[in-house]
């Protein structure tokens, strides 16, 4: 393997960042601003473009970046699952590291050499993720006796009504964050602190992730997640898990803005939110305990409702509403039209 060193560290030579993008061409090209001040610079940059007008394109033709490939896709590769998979099509054979951003991020000057530098200190790492640090306000705490906080490693941030509300009913995850519990619903990624340490984890974020090169001879995203792709990180993660190792470094820091053009409408977001979760929840517990499917059901049930309140407790009420309509739908439909894929 070819490697190089930087500041006295040896760390992969080669690696191609993928983006994936969907009518966002201000903040693709915010994000590539971010990376041309990286100091590890990715050997290839692909752009996939799924957009149906060509302000991407005319973007990047008056912005130059090293190293970067553009495609444009039709509708036939269009949709995050298919644009990642042509975009490991593309991905420069001597590529040892294949990283993903989304299109709506923005980089720590040394993310890349932080989330490169794991697969040094991890040889048996297939694949770590970065850290996203304006989701969630951290404190360090030597305390861990306020209910109203949610603590880890030494650190709290304030805990989420919802989170508060499914302890009452005895629907609280027994997993670690990045871990899921056997009734799905876990906590995610952002539930573990800035605290500068290396996690392992079975779940990563697709935008913020990378993955060796190697594992794409094996496995690939799926294509059961249409469109948007909700979960689909989740899925790809789990499956990957089984293999081997998973990371997540707190040092790979950057920011996500969550940019809103580009997404499904509230109803079509509702309904993954449920039947997504369902086929995740199955790629994992193939055959759960009647306990863990009651709970998953409770813990769906529970979530609706708390959304529908947000009608009335939010200004946003129109976006709840059909959302929670969506989550609605999806929940019965699978009594009659399960996913098939799992």
């Amino acid at each position: 393997m070819m490697i190089l060193l930087i500041k006295g560290k040896q760390m992969p030579k080669s690696f191609s960042l993928i983006i994936c993008t969907y009518m966002r061409s201000q903040p693709l090209l915010t994000l590539l601003k971010s990376v041309n001040k990286q100091t590890l610079y990715p050997n290839q940059i692909l752009i996939i473009d799924g957009s149906t007008d060509a302000k991407t394109e005319s973007v990047l033709s008056e912005n130059i970046f090293d190293n970067l490939d553009y495609f444009k896709v039709d509708e036939t590769n269009r949709g995050l699952t298919k644009q990642r998979n042509f975009g490991i099509s593309k991905a420069a054979k001597t590529s040892e590291i294949i990283c993903f951003l989304d299109d709506d991020t923005v980089l720590d000057p040394k993310y890349f050499e932080k989330l490169i530098e794991t697969y040094t200190t991890f040889p048996e790492a297939l694949a770590v993720g970065g850290y996203i640090t304006n989701e969630a306000q951290w404190e360090k705490t030597e305390s861990s006796n306020d209910s109203s906080k949610f603590y880890c490693d030494g650190w709290q941030r304030t805990e989420s009504s919802r989170f508060k509300l499914r302890k009452v009913f005895g629907l609280q995850p027994d997993t670690a964050p990045g871990f899921l519990p056997t009734f799905s619903h876990g906590r995610s990624i952002g539930f573990l602190p800035p605290s500068r340490k290396i996690y392992e984890v079975e779940q990563l974020m697709g935008g913020v992730s990378s993955y060796k090169a190697s594992v794409f001879k094996t496995i690939s995203f799926s294509t059961y997640f249409e469109g948007y792709g909700l979960y689909e990180d989740a899925d790809f993660s789990l499956r990957l898990a089984k293999i081997g190792k998973l990371y997540i470094n707190t040092n790979a820091q950057l920011c996500h803005y969550h940019d809103g053009s580009g997404r499904p409408n509230q109803y079509n977001y509702g309904k993954m939110v449920v039947r997504n979760g369902w086929y995740v929840w199955r790629v994992k517990y193939a055959n759960p305990t009647f306990k863990a499917r009651f709970k998953w059901h409770a813990t769906a049930f529970l979530l609706t409702c708390i959304r529908f309140t947000n009608v009335i407790t939010t200004n946003e009420r129109k976006e709840a509403l059909t959302e929670s309509i969506g989550r609605t739908i999806g929940w019965f439909s699978l009594i009659f039209n399960k996913p098939k894929e799992v």
